[in-house]
């Protein structure tokens, strides 16, 4: 754990940020960006009696909406224009990923490099603003037919709530896009990070108030704090477990000059998906309940009612989903970020090949057979991380917080935000010594 945290505070030179303008503006920027986010989930949507929306939230928030009011950084509890937060835009994502893969279509769009691009995160805003409708329109049916959250019921409300809900994620995809390109870190995973962050206090300290009133007991609460600082540890570690192949060049010539060959390595992480197969398990598992958890207040027996209680966490049919979820996105989403038969021909190109193994097509199979191997790996720790904490604080009756999902979206977005102010350090330290460099020539001239 030391040696993480060293290693950590060695990445982040605060003497050296201060110097670089162009990345105190990125910083600045993205914390505006989110100070902006975290408002507006505190402006809560017409026409709602919010003593009655607190009363039903606290009858059904021991299921997914207590995950989904986590995710949103508690906007569901306060209904705020912000409730449905970027889901809608992850859930789009998945499906235009996965239509990528199936259709020859989008396929070759996807092939044809930055204006491909852009036609197909058109089309995943477009199916943002469909998907956002639809439980925009759920959320406001089902909080009408609760009876007095709604102070004024009719079709006025129901056009207005879609409206806003729908109007609130497109704001978010924009702001999240907007960090993206303009911050540090990636936007959506930043936006949910937020939302998990900015409660962890209150969890916090609703956990010691329940342990001072006896409710929990002191030895559960140290257990908790040592299950949460391990899962930190171990996802540190894991996320910088690399396998690495070993990669030979021959020697060549240049001109008249004989170069000697040259040993490199192809770094695989061991979890080269991310935080992402965790996210969109969640979003998937969260979509169908949108309008469920709502109405379980009122209709605890029926299909509705059974969807929510199967849903609900520490149930088997949950973790079942949730763990199947979790390893198809693994292993789907690495198939996208990583391509063996372009990481062969590049190598071929260059003449470099791994010892032993034919350059071209038995390159290819061979580095798809070990990233297959270390994918069953990363889903595997994945499921780990995220299903045995929920179960203990399923069981526990502690705040959605403490989860393995939560703690593995803060590690590993903080882990990747840290390495991307490393990344813009590094830059700014190297035009520098350009310029440096460009004097002295100009002096000595």
């Amino acid at each position: 754990m030391a040696s993480a945290a060293e290693q950590l505070a060695a990445n982040l030179n605060f003497g050296a940020i201060a110097k670089a303008e162009e990345l105190k503006k990125r910083i600045w920027f993205t914390l505006g960006a989110l100070l902006v986010y975290r408002l507006g989930t505190y402006i809560p949507l017409p026409g709602i009696n919010p003593e009655a929306l607190r009363q039903s939230f606290q009858s059904a928030s021991g299921g997914v909406l207590g995950l989904f009011n986590m995710f949103s950084g508690g906007a569901v509890e306060r209904m705020a224009i912000f409730a449905l937060n970027i889901m809608p835009y992850i859930s789009a994502s998945i499906i235009v990923q996965l239509l990528t893969s199936v259709l020859p279509s989008l396929e070759a769009l996807k092939k044809e490099g930055e204006s491909g691009r852009k036609i197909i995160n058109q089309y995943t805003r477009y199916l943002t603003v469909l998907l956002a409708v639809f439980q925009s329109w759920g959320i406001a049916v089902g909080l009408q037919s609760s009876g007095s959250i709604v102070q004024t019921p009719g079709l006025f409300f129901l056009v207005s709530t879609v409206i806003t809900l729908t109007g609130g994620t497109m704001f978010l995809m924009w702001l999240g896009e907007q960090i993206t390109s303009r911050g540090i870190g990636n936007g959506t995973s930043l936006i949910i990070f937020a939302g998990i962050v900015a409660n962890l206090p209150r969890a916090i300290g609703g956990t010691l108030e329940l342990g001072r009133q006896g409710a929990l007991s002191t030895g559960l609460i140290i257990g908790v704090v040592v299950m949460a600082v391990a899962i930190i540890y171990f996802v540190v570690f894991m996320e910088r477990a690399q396998r690495r192949l070993l990669i030979n060049y021959p020697k060549r010539q240049v001109g008249n000059r004989m170069y000697e060959g040259q040993t490199s390595f192809l770094p695989l992480k061991l979890n080269t998906s991310g935080v992402i197969p965790p996210i969109f398990a969640s979003s998937l598992l969260l979509l169908p309940a949108t309008i469920a958890s709502f109405q379980t207040a009122q209709d605890g027996t029926g299909i509705i009612g059974m969807l929510t209680t199967y849903l609900g966490h520490g149930r088997p049919l949950y973790m079942l989903m949730y763990a199947a979820l979790i390893v198809f996105f693994a292993f789907f989403y690495t198939a996208i970020v990583f391509n063996p038969q372009e990481t062969a021909d590049n190598l071929k190109k260059q003449g470099g090949f791994i010892p032993g193994i034919r350059p071209g097509e038995r390159t290819a199979d061979f580095i798809d057979q070990v990233l297959t191997r270390i994918t069953v790996l990363g889903a595997a720790y994945l499921v780990i991380i995220c299903l045995i904490p929920e179960v203990l604080v399923s069981y526990a009756a502690l705040p959605f917080y403490f989860g393995g999902t939560s703690l593995l979206i803060v590690v590993s977005v903080t882990m990747d935000t840290v390495a991307q102010i490393h990344g813009h350090l590094l830059a700014h330290q190297y035009e520098g010594l350009v310029k440096k460099a460009k004097l002295r020539g100009a002096r000595r001239r």
